[in-house]
């Protein structure tokens, strides 16, 4: 996104994964993206499906993050 701001989209493909699991999942690709520059990550924005859970509705969620100098 510019400025050393990312954005992370994790969508489950069934109705059945925790949010939980998939904001982990988000992180740690966040975690990774930042820990190649030696840097620090800081979460600007989250957001997350909300059920009921059906249909295409499937469990997401999506991370707006920067990486800081630690």
């Amino acid at each position: 996104m510019g400025n050393d701001t990312y954005f992370i989209s994790k969508q489950a493909a069934t109705g059945f994964t925790g949010l939980g699991s998939l904001r982990g999942d988000a992180m740690r690709d966040a975690y990774s993206q930042c820990s190649k520059t030696g840097k620090s990550v800081e979460v600007a924005n989250t957001d997350q499906s909300n059920p009921p859970y059906s249909l295409g509705n499937f469990p997401r969620v999506d991370i707006t993050f920067r990486c800081v100098t630690k």
